[in-house]
């Protein structure tokens, strides 16, 4: 069957799927950079990755294919709680942004092999920034999600068990608290905690959620629809 030329421009012109697409592939290879960003600030990686970091002390496998795996078990809970949260920025996560994350830290490290206090600072706050925005992005172009932001959404928008902001904290939290449990039942020591918690941990933790939301309404739907759209 031959789609009308007509018709298939108004499908991309109604549904702004150029655009959908754009911020979708933007936005999850961006939260890869963000990652690498974290992880030479060392002041403690972002909620999810504090998770992985502390699986990867215990599994001795590359950190990227133990992402894929780990991904691949949450991808198990959308297919059975909400299939809509899968889509083109889910496999993107889930087969790359573990090897954009090392890319990015071993270029850090190359460029900047030595940093101080104000170095490290300020890739945390490089690393916070990109990773909210780029997540409202992605989130808004509601083509697929992380696996991990797929927890979230769907205890949220499907079970409506509480606003998605507030969820997202507890899920952050969670992942946080089992990330720093596996680091020290592989014998990690205090000193070296920085790796899996810290000042940047705690505030992704807390602000994360509320700082998606507000990049979503003043950037990301703007830039899809042309205009700031109204809170429901």
């Amino acid at each position: 069957m031959i789609i009308p030329m007509d018709k298939l421009k108004s499908f991309f012109k109604k549904d702004h799927m150029v655009k959908r697409i754009l911020m979708s592939v933007f936005g999850v290879l961006i939260c890869g950079i963000a990652v690498g960003f974290f992880k030479r600030a060392m002041f403690g990686v972002d909620p999810f990755q504090s998770l992985m970091a502390g699986l990867d002390c215990v599994i001795p496998i590359d950190f990227g294919t133990l992402y894929v795996i780990v991904n691949m078990i949450m991808l198990l809970f959308s297919l059975i709680f909400d299939r809509h949260y899968i889509g083109l920025a889910t496999f993107i996560n889930l087969f790359l942004i573990g090897y954009i994350a090392e890319f990015s830290l071993n270029t850090l490290k190359n460029f900047f092999p030595d940093l101080g206090l104000v170095g490290r600072s300020v890739c945390l706050l490089i690393g916070i920034l990109i990773i909210c925005v780029a997540s409202s992005f992605y989130m808004t172009a509601d083509i697929g999600v992380s696996t991990y932001d797929a927890v979230a959404l769907i205890i949220s928008n499907t079970w409506h068990v509480w606003k998605f902001k507030y969820v997202r904290i507890i899920t952050d939290c969670v992942c946080v608290a089992l990330g720093v449990g596996l680091y020290f039942l592989s014998g990690g020591k205090l000193d070296g905690i920085g790796a899996v918690i810290g000042a940047g941990t705690v505030i992704t933790a807390f602000f994360m959620g509320p700082l998606v939301d507000f990049f979503a309404s003043k950037l990301a739907k703007p830039f899809l629809y042309g205009k700031v759209q109204k809170e429901s």
